[in-house]
């Protein structure tokens, strides 16, 4: 069956000083959950954060349902998150203040959905809490509830399964096995584990 893209990356360039890490890369994605494998230094993150528009390509284009990054920026944001486990340089939030800038950038956004998010991965005790107080956990699980609740269409999602508890590891893969979400996200996650997920496919860098 022929695949629909929802990610394309067509003739990708980008270089580290001193190295071209990327080199007229192509890549098309659907829905459903990909694993991007790679050995440590292959560019897993750095792919994710040029797909997610953490970073800007040397070269090369990135369109998301057709949208390009760096012609449509900010409707192209509008549908991605990127979800590397550090948060937002701002300590002066608190999680609970972290969770209201969202749903104000991302306003399709249930935020009854996100209360459940909050609910499952056990964060209501620290809405309170200043970022910068956050355990490594805590700060993973933050990500995370943003990640499973807002309503977007290309979800990148950096090393899932560090610093999280058992019961955590377990609901995330719950969340990210659901049909209807396979059906209409096109995730994309970094793992040295095994997912055990539904995958759609896995990309060796």
């Amino acid at each position: 069956m022929e695949l629909t893209a929802v990610l394309t990356i067509s003739q990708l360039n980008f270089n580290h000083p001193g190295r071209a890490l990327f080199h007229n890369f192509d890549l098309q994605l659907g829905t459903g959950v990909t694993w991007l494998r790679g050995e440590n230094g292959a560019g897993k993150t750095t792919l994710l954060k040029l797909a997610g528009g953490a970073l800007d390509p040397h070269g090369g284009s990135i369109r998301l349902d057709g949208i390009e990054i760096k012609e449509q920026p900010l409707a192209y944001r509008l549908q991605t998150f990127y979800c590397g486990g550090d948060l937002p340089q701002l300590p002066w939030l608190t999680v609970r203040e972290l969770f209201d800038l969202h749903l104000s950038l991302y306003p399709a956004t249930d935020a009854g959905l996100l209360d459940a998010q909050v609910q499952a991965l056990h964060l209501s005790g620290a809405l309170e809490q200043p970022l910068t107080t956050l355990s490594l956990g805590q700060h993973k699980k933050v990500q995370l509830a943003l990640a499973l609740a807002l309503p977007v269409r290309l979800l990148l999602i950096d090393e899932p399964f560090n610093g999280l508890d058992a019961d955590a590891v377990a609901c995330l893969r719950r969340q990210l096995a659901v049909p209807e979400r396979l059906a209409r996200q096109c995730i994309v996650l970094t793992s040295h584990l095994e997912p055990e997920l539904p995958l759609a496919r896995t990309v060796m860098l």
